[in-house]
């Protein structure tokens, strides 16, 4: 099958990789490689004699431009799509991702879910949970050198392994026309997640809950954990922290 990868990032790359591994014609396309999701260029020759799309690109930045990057990048990937005769369309967004309207980002990524759904193409959505591998990152938004500061925000992360197999999964199968949410077998809540990971690392500093600290302060209740049908994926964070 021709699968074209839309961003090369932490899960574009991976995914490139593993579609290949088991036996597709990939296509990557990003900046590097020539193309221009803002203004099209290049993208009906990425799309050339593709069967699927995989969009997984980010936004630049996670303020309100973001919303006005989404509206215009998937609106060329889907014209561009349909000129080349693209016949699935796949795109990764994040659960939860239409209960946090206070969050420019998460409603720029729920407007490329919107679009996508109005689109011409049959398509995917698959909602992942926040990444193991920006657990640490998150951290540092609130810490010093003797505290960390996080709310008791729940949350159910997982490895970006295991997104890209639930991606490759549904990138070559039939078109959902709905949403797959894929979430990590634990439920923790971040500051929770600050300890074990503190811990792991051997670091001693305490982790304060603080409901007004960092981006997911303005998350109400369990809006970013899975429903019930949720694929659970099989990487425990601890395992991966000291793997």
């Amino acid at each position: 099958m021709k699968i074209t990868v839309v961003g090369t990032g932490l899960i574009g790359s991976q995914l490139a990789t593993k579609l290949t591994a088991h036996g597709h014609d990939v296509t990557t396309a990003s900046l590097s490689s020539g193309v221009d999701l803002l203004t099209g260029a290049g993208l009906d020759k990425a799309l050339t004699d593709a069967h699927t799309v995989v969009n997984v690109t980010n936004s630049p930045t996670f303020d309100e431009q973001s919303i006005a990057f989404f509206r215009t990048t998937v609106g060329n990937l889907l014209a561009a799509g349909e000129r080349a005769g693209v016949r699935h369309q796949v795109a990764l967004s994040i659960v939860g991702v239409d209960q946090v309207p206070q969050l420019d980002y998460y409603r720029a990524k729920a407007l490329q879910e919107e679009l996508l759904r109005g689109g011409p193409t049959p398509y995917s959505i698959v909602r992942a949970t926040q990444f193991f591998e920006f657990m640490e990152p998150t951290m540092s938004w609130t810490s010093d050198e003797s505290a960390v500061r996080l709310p008791a925000t729940p949350l159910q992360p997982m490895a970006s392994a295991d997104v890209v197999d639930a991606l490759a999964d549904v990138a070559t199968g039939a078109p959902l026309g709905g949403i797959l949410e894929v979430a990590g077998p634990d439920a923790f809540t971040l500051d929770e997640i600050g300890r074990i990971t503190l811990a792991a690392r051997g670091d001693e500093r305490p982790v304060v809950v603080d409901d007004q600290a960092g981006l997911f302060a303005a998350v109400e209740g369990d809006a970013l954990t899975p429903g019930p049908d949720a694929r659970l994926a099989p990487t425990h964070y601890r395992d991966w922290l000291n793997g």
